[in-house]
């Protein structure tokens, strides 16, 4: 009895994966938020000796020049998130706004969007991203850049999926007999029904762009050291391979990080549907 109570007052939505990864996403950007509050070293400042294992002094050890691995760890979330929140929210803007013109409009603009939407969405996305980046150089600006390269066609498409099956409704019908404008039209009518699947993807997409960005920085074509940025901290890492806890932090990080977000989408898909059926 008891055990049905409490499943009733608890929303279907709500489910263990769903709450961890609300406690994780939130755990990392208070985290990224409040980094310079905790009292830790500085992230470049060499404080210790290099490659000590993890100790009560330093949590995660330190690296080859004696930086404390968990105060970078830490600190590179605000390169990591920032990044990433950059990246989905130029993506959404760009392709959600080409997408949703080329659904509502159609026609010659509808066929340019979507050819060039085919012709970007036929690379890998990680071959796509690394080409963009090599050629822009390296740099965290550049390879935000390359990362909204990728990005923005899965909104384009999304949008113009949405836009094309809202429009049919009746209610965009009687709207179109009461004289509403294009404009009100597109604004009023039709996109604010587009949404749900962009900001579902766009929660999914954040752990993906923190991952590809990573990905960059390994290979040389984001940040730099000595940014205290999670792939540059991994590929940093990997050049002394006894010494493990150099690439734990960082990658461990990445790795909760991208579950979060997943678990989080999720569950914020099955929010909208659960609201929808009613």
């Amino acid at each position: 009895m008891a055990e049905a109570l409490a499943r009733a007052r608890r929303p279907s939505w709500l489910t263990v994966p769903v709450a961890l990864g609300i406690v994780v996403v939130t755990f990392w950007i208070v985290a990224a938020l409040t980094a310079p509050l905790w009292g830790l070293d500085e992230p470049l400042k060499m404080v210790a000796r290099r490659l000590q294992p993890p100790s009560a002094e330093h949590w995660l050890g330190t690296d080859a020049l004696g930086r404390d691995v968990f105060s970078r760890t830490i600190h590179g979330a605000r390169i990591s998130l920032a990044i990433a929140a950059v990246v989905v929210l130029a993506a959404v803007a760009i392709g959600a706004g080409l997408g949703a013109l080329a659904g509502f409009f159609g026609g010659w603009w509808d066929t340019a969007v979507m050819r060039l939407v085919d012709v970007t969405l036929a690379f890998p996305p990680v071959l796509l991203a690394m080409a963009v980046a090599a050629t822009l150089g390296p740099g965290l600006e550049n390879a935000a850049v390359a990362l909204v390269a990728v990005w923005w066609p899965v909104y384009a498409r999304l949008m113009r999926a949405q836009v094309l099956e809202v429009k049919t409704r009746e209610h965009v019908e009687a709207a179109i007999a009461g004289g509403a404008t294009r404009a009100r039209l597109l604004f009023k009518h039709i996109l604010t029904l587009c949404w749900t699947p962009i900001q579902v993807n766009a929660t999914m997409d954040v752990g993906q762009v923190i991952l590809l960005a990573a990905a960059l920085s390994f290979i040389g074509l984001g940040a730099s050291p000595p940014t205290p940025e999670w792939g540059a901290m991994i590929s940093e890492g990997a050049t002394q391979f006894y010494s493990w806890w150099i690439a734990f932090g960082p990658g461990f990080a990445i790795l909760t990080l991208v579950l979060g977000f997943n678990f989080l989408g999720d569950g914020l898909r099955d929010l909208m549907d659960e609201r929808s059926s009613r």
